[in-house]
């Protein structure tokens, strides 16, 4: 039953299922999972693979599920891949365990698995990962938060808006990265949410999107009026948060910080929406897995990773227009020439 309902998926639900660059027949062909159709973030993300699978010649399926968790349809996708004769395809996990036994038949089968940004668990289930090093981005914009804060750092009511209650890799690294630069504690490395600090106001799910850091901010506001501070996993979420605050009267007296770096985030950050943001490159992200695959079709050499990190790091810059002495920054103006969206 499983098996004719992911046959089903991947001929109907899947966004952008067959979508092809117009290439020669015998060109190879690879793939581009990512999370959901209309994010900026993966809307740059397949501009970048389908350029340089283009410029390469490579055959480029693309694929997304309905919504950030949709496990069951990048199994789908997967499945349609190695059904293809597919060389490798490029994946942006949604749930970072759940979709370890599914990525292992792809290898088995033949197929270089690359992840994206959101690194398996464990890492080594794919043969590389390119992604930012997401613990780092959120230490930037907490050790950011903190100087901005100053000695009020040790007083501050902080409010976490993060992705979803499985707590993929991205969650987790950018949350705990932040709570570092911070001076917040963390217990468990890979999980959040045990934390004793009384600066934590607590934890909401957003899904990553503006509707969802709405409905996280009003909830935490309820708990805890007093809040100064709200991290948010990621932009959308970061412009929800503010406007909860702004129908609360508080939107001038809390500090919001995110992660990505899309062209609206750093506008918010010029707007004085956001106080300051850590941007990350996708295209550059696709574009390399792209060259990575196609290497691999071509001579079966597979990608080499940064062994102390495990994964290729794209970097990232931390965006203010209201820069702290110790935390290396750029301004929005240079954010915008390096944004996407």
């Amino acid at each position: 039953m499983k098996t004719v309902l992911r046959a089903a998926l991947a001929s109907t639900i899947l966004l952008g299922l067959g979508s092809a660059i117009a290439v020669a027949q015998d060109s190879p062909v690879v793939g581009l999972i990512t999370k959901t159709e209309g994010n900026p973030f993966f809307v740059k993300m397949r501009e970048g693979a389908q350029a340089k699978a283009e410029e390469l010649g490579l055959e480029l399926r693309t694929y997304a599920g309905e919504f950030d968790g949709d496990n069951e349809s990048q199994i789908a996708a997967i499945e349609s891949l190695i059904a293809a004769g597919a060389e490798g395809f490029a994946i942006v996990p949604s749930d970072s365990s759940a979709i370890v036994p599914t990525i292992q038949q792809a290898r088995d089968a033949g197929l270089l698995v690359i992840v994206l940004d959101t690194p398996l668990d464990p890492m080594d289930a794919a043969d590389a990962t390119f992604a930012t090093d997401n613990r780092k981005a959120g230490q930037l914009i907490g050790e950011w938060a903190a100087a901005t804060l100053g000695d009020e750092a040790e007083n501050a009511k902080i409010a976490f808006l993060d992705l979803a209650t499985n707590q993929p890799t991205v969650d987790y690294l950018r949350d705990q990265g932040f709570m570092q630069g911070f001076g917040i504690e963390v217990n468990d490395p890979n999980r959040y949410g045990d934390e004793d600090d009384p600066r934590i106001c607590g934890h909401e799910m957003t899904q990553g999107s503006e509707e969802g850091g709405v409905t996280a901010m009003e909830t935490l506001l309820q708990r805890c009026p007093d809040i100064n501070v709200v991290y948010t996993i990621n932009e959308p979420a970061a412009a929800g948060a503010y406007q909860a605050l702004q129908s609360s009267g508080m939107a001038e007296d809390v500090l919001i910080v995110s992660i990505d770096g899309g062209c609206p985030g750093v506008e918010n950050v010029k707007d004085g929406i956001i106080g300051a943001t850590s941007q990350q490159y996708p295209l550059e992200m696709a574009s390399l897995a792209m060259e990575a695959i196609a290497e691999f079709a071509e001579s079966g050499t597979k990608p080499e990773v940064d062994p102390e990190l495990g994964f290729y790091d794209t970097g990232a810059r931390l965006v203010t227009d209201e820069p702290v002495e110790g935390v290396e920054s750029i301004s929005t103006d240079e954010g915008m020439e390096l944004c996407w969206g």
